[in-house]
């Protein structure tokens, strides 16, 4: 067990800019309940991702059998793909609280539509399960995240009051 709690320590070190169990966390690190350590992503990391995550479904696209089928559910599957990267930038533009949970709601929207996508591609055996299994998983992450921003930007801007509504109860 501690040859094996040495190593993980020393992939995320080494991942990850030094830190093992007896040293402070990175600042995108957050220490939560039983001692666990999650990654806090940034703006700057989330467009790293969604770039990165264009960039399979461009590989992806361009490995796909060349017949009809495939054609036109690889071009649904580029714009869709693509589109996650370009609106989540557009939504850290955004204007307003407002405006950007329209953006992120459009990334989650092409996100889930991604997946769709992927899914028929393999459900009409274009494309092998295993083949398309990690980026499934990082379109699921990614909406995930999402999702969960789209919740947290819409509490922050209609906080529910501490004293509770006796009608509601």
């Amino acid at each position: 067990m501690g040859a094996v709690f040495k190593t993980v320590c020393g992939c995320v070190r080494m991942y990850l800019g030094g830190f093992d169990s007896h040293t402070p966390p990175p600042s995108r690190f957050r220490i939560v309940g039983w001692g666990f350590r999650i990654l806090v992503m940034d703006q700057v990391e989330m467009k790293k991702r969604t770039k990165k995550f264009a960039l399979r479904v461009i590989r992806l696209v361009e490995s796909l059998p060349n017949n009809r089928t495939s054609n036109v559910l690889g071009n649904q599957l580029l714009r869709s793909g693509t589109s996650v990267g370009a609106n989540y930038r557009a939504a850290c533009r955004a204007k307003s609280t407002a405006d950007f949970i329209s953006k992120l709601s459009i990334v989650e929207e092409e996100g889930d539509e991604s997946l769709f996508w992927m899914e028929l591609l393999i459900e009409s055996e274009q494309v092998k399960p295993n083949l398309v299994e990690n980026l499934l998983d990082e379109a699921n992450q990614i909406l995930s995240i999402v999702v969960s921003s789209i919740k947290t930007a819409k509490e922050r801007r209609n906080p529910k009051s501490a004293i509770p509504n006796p009608k509601s109860i």
